[in-house]
């Protein structure tokens, strides 16, 4: 009886240790299971994480670069608008020193060639009484006044257009560095726009847990690689392009009028028939060589012979460049025949080599300097900004000027 009991005990202890090692077992297991599941879930968590951050951080960028274009823009618009006003003023006070200046010449021919300082004299003697004398003295007052007044106004319109002028050609040249900038951002916002779309599929995938699902936005992602690839490409060469053309444009800025005349004497003569089809220039008055009557001269202002006061590659650098003598803020090439002749310089409709053709087409206007001339309707010129070629060079051969761009006018050096 006792041996049976003993045996019963251990069978039964037996039982137990193996059935609570089952369960140890199991739990160990399931453990497992749980803590791979959670390094799984972390895993995945970290990669959403990840995709998600890229995904903010190129938002950021674009909407940046968005931002600043809408700034840009608006800018721009408020330039523009200033450089407007800024021209219908310069035009005016151009209109008006040129006036004065005529006037003030006029003066100077009849004092210098009838004495006007004896004639004062005279009229003063010749008085039949005191008070005529004096009635005399005061009207040669008011005239002596009124002269002192125009010079004082002349002096002050020369002051204000200048002032008006650096205004303009300031905001002229803001407008055209934010147009740059513009057109610079816009083929990087592209190239970014892509990477977004790439890294927002990329997101979306490590979300998706439906293997099919997941396949398909895969597929869709390598497509955006593919576009954000091209784009990148695009504007690495638009890049390149920007840099070789600037190359181009510093290389240009060392030529000079005399080789561009040169140049421009190895063309070849515009044809008969092509010389038919515009009138010849109207003959020129033989020069008089008896002594005229002296002038009175009208002063310049002192200008810088560096070009660096207009954008580069614009047709007023270019001009610049070639002709030292120019202004220095002249404004929009449409602006310079009024600059010109507020500055004293002498303005005309016929063409000559060395001179400065001006385009006023009511927008930006042209300008260029002369290298060769046929005829008012057939001359060369060189340039730069002619078809967006920002470098100097003579792009047109022999062409029609009166028909080019709006009405054209010369600026002569002297």
């Amino acid at each position: 009886m006792k041996k049976k009991l003993l045996t019963s005990i251990l069978l039964s202890t037996m039982v137990l240790a193996q059935g609570a090692s089952l369960v140890n077992v199991h739990a160990d297991s399931t453990d497992d299971k749980i803590a791979a599941q959670d390094s799984k879930i972390n895993s995945l968590n970290d990669q959403q994480k990840s995709a998600q951050a890229q995904v903010d951080q190129i938002q950021a960028q674009v909407s940046s670069i968005q931002s600043q274009q809408e700034k840009l823009k608006a800018e721009n618009e408020k330039l523009q608008a200033e450089s407007t006003k800024l021209s219908a003023e310069i035009e005016t006070l151009s209109k008006n020193i040129v006036a004065r200046n005529e006037s003030l010449a006029n003066q100077a021919r009849s004092a210098q060639t009838t004495g006007t300082a004896t004639s004062y004299i005279n009229a003063i003697v010749s008085s039949g009484s005191l008070t005529e004398a004096i009635s005399r003295i005061s009207a040669m007052n008011e005239i002596a006044d009124a002269n002192n007044k125009m010079l004082q106004e002349q002096k002050r319109d020369k002051e204000d257009i200048a002032q008006k002028q650096k205004e303009n050609n300031d905001a002229i040249n803001t407008v055209i560095a934010n147009k740059q900038q513009l057109e610079d951002d816009a083929q990087a916002l592209t190239t970014k726009e892509a990477e977004l779309k790439v890294a927002q599929l990329n997101l979306a995938a490590e979300k998706s847990t439906a293997e099919n699902e997941k396949n398909a936005l895969l597929q869709q992602k390598a497509e955006a690689e593919k576009a954000a690839a091209a784009a990148a490409a695009a504007e690495a060469a638009y890049r390149a392009k920007q840099k070789e053309q600037q190359a181009a444009v510093k290389a240009s800025a060392n030529t000079t009028l005399q080789a561009q005349v040169q140049a421009a004497a190895q063309t070849p003569a515009a044809t008969p028939a092509a010389a038919a089809q515009t009138p010849a220039a109207a003959p020129q008055p033989a020069v008089q060589t008896q002594a005229a009557a002296p002038v009175a001269t009208v002063s310049r202002p002192t200008y810088s012979t560096s070009a660096s006061s207009y954008p580069v590659g614009e047709c007023t650098w270019g001009a610049k460049t070639l002709a030292p003598w120019a202004g220095d803020y002249w404004g929009n090439g449409g602006q310079w025949a009024a600059s010109a002749a507020a500055a004293g310089f002498r303005t005309g409709s016929q063409p000559q080599v060395g001179a400065i053709a001006c385009w006023n087409d009511g927008g930006y206007g042209h300008v260029a300097v002369v290298t060769a001339v046929q005829s008012t309707t057939s001359i060369q010129v060189s340039e730069s900004n002619y078809n967006g070629i920002r470098s100097i060079g003579n792009y047109r051969g022999w062409f029609n000027p009166t028909t080019a761009q709006g009405t054209v006018t010369y600026i002569y050096p002297n």
